[in-house]
Parts: structure tokens; C-alpha cells; sequence
């Protein structure tokens, strides 16, 4: 079985620190918070600290100079480790999309056929809870993830649903911050409503071909970002 990745302390700190460059759109020779500036931002000792800024600066992403404080050193080396994170992300992604496309297209087409009367209701109440929190400008990516689950669920096969939700990991990676956007695949929220009319008309190459389509858009936003 693979070994689950573990964090440490000082490497989520090294993250947050990369994080506060990009953010504060800091050039090379720019001034960071002192050290307790940053353990009181992080909540983090000064341990941890000095273990991130050794990270950083064998990496050319910082400088810490003695008595007078922490610089950026390398801003391309920044802007080149967050280029590899981001690609290898995008890469990971568009790999769960080809298995979105096999397994839960099929589920998308059994549930056509399979779905019942309660179901069917309940697949609808997602759908104007999640119109009503789009509109609010609020989160949608909980009740998004609950749409798509719902016609697993609704497909009538028991296997294609273990599946699927033995893989539940891997498909949150689509809605809970894709590559750190959660609007990212906003411009799919109208395929929800086809998709469902396709299901609700027990139209399976309807709800199945606004599935697909719904996918192409999904890999066009991951390959453009």
C-alpha cells in the first residue's frame, strides 16, 4: 500500500512563507517580517521557524542576514518551484478527469434509467440549494460535490458506487480548491441543470452527452490555467 504523506511542521511554515511572498507580490531584496513578526503570524515556534528559513535559503528563496533580517533572494527560483507545483497539480487533476469520465459517465447514464421518484426529488432540492448559495455568492463546491454524488448513488449499481467512493479522496480535488480556486470551474454550473434535465427525462445520451461536455470544459479550464 502507498505510505500517506506526512508534513512537518517547519515545511507547512516554508509553504505559508512562499505563500506571503506571492501574495505581497515581494521582489528580490524585499524586507519579510522579522522572525517574531512571523512565528506570531504562523502561531509556530521559533524552531520551526529557523528549520523553514534553512529550507528557504538552501533553495535561494530567502536570505537571512544577522542583525538585520530576512530578505528575498531569488525571486524567479520562487516563481519557478510555484510553475512545477502548479503543472504537476494540473497533471494529477486532468488524470482524475479521464476516471470521472469512465466511471462516473456511466453512472450519470444508469442513473437516467434507474433513477426513482424520491431520488429524482432529491437531486432537484441539491439543484435550487445550489442556485441559492451561487446567487448569495456564496461556497458551492460542498453542494456541487453533493449533486455528483447523488446520481452515484442514484445509478442503481451498488459496485459502481464502491468504486467511486473508494476514490472519494481523489475527487475532492475538484471541489475543495482546485490549483488554490474554488470558482475555478464555475463556468460548469449550467451543465448541472441539462445534466439533470437529461436524468429527470430519463434521456440517457442527453444527460450523458451534457456530461461529457461539462468534462471538456472541466479539462479546458485545468489546461488553461
Amino acid at each position: 500500500m502507498p505510505k500517506i504523506q506526512k508534513y512537518n511542521v517547519h515545511e507547512l511554515v516554508a509553504q505559508e512563507i512562499q505563500r506571503y511572498i506571492e501574495e505581497n507580490a515581494l521582489k528580490e531584496g524585499d524586507k519579510l517580517p522579522s522572525a517574531g513578526e512571523l512565528t506570531a503570524m504562523f502561531g509556530v515556534g521559533r524552531s520551526s521557524l529557523r528549520e523553514a528559513l534553512r529550507y528557504l535559503e538552501a533553495v535561494d528563496i530567502v536570505r537571512v542576514e544577522n542583525g538585520k533580517g530576512i530578505f528575498v533572494r531569488d525571486v524567479d527560483t520562487f516563481r519557478f518551484t510555484g510553475k512545477v507545483k502548479v503543472e504537476n497539480e494540473k497533471k494529477f487533476l486532468l488524470s482524475i478527469l479521464d476516471v470521472r469520465r469512465a466511471l462516473e459517465g456511466k453512472a450519470v447514464e444508469l442513473s437516467a434509467r434507474n433513477i426513482n421518484a424520491n431520488q429524482l426529488k432529491e437531486l432537484e432540492k441539491i439543484l435550487h440549494e445550489y442556485k441559492r448559495l451561487k446567487e448569495s455568492g456564496k461556497d458551492t463546491s460542498q453542494i456541487d460535490l453533493a449533486f455528483h454524488q447523488h446520481i452515484i448513488k442514484s445509478s442503481g449499481n451498488p459496485i459502481l458506487e464502491s468504486v467511486i467512493n473508494s476514490m472519494s479522496g481523489l475527487y475532492q480535488k475538484f471541489f475543495n480548491d482546485p490549483l488554490g480556486e474554488k470558482r475555478l470551474f464555475d463556468e460548469t454550473y449550467p451543465f448541472h441543470h441539462t445534466i439533470y434535465e437529461g436524468i429527470s427525462q430519463h434521456d440517457p445520451e442527453r444527460a450523458t452527452g451534457e456530461f461529457h461536455q461539462m468534462m471538456d470544459c472541466i479539462e479546458k479550464l485545468i489546461k488553461t490555467y
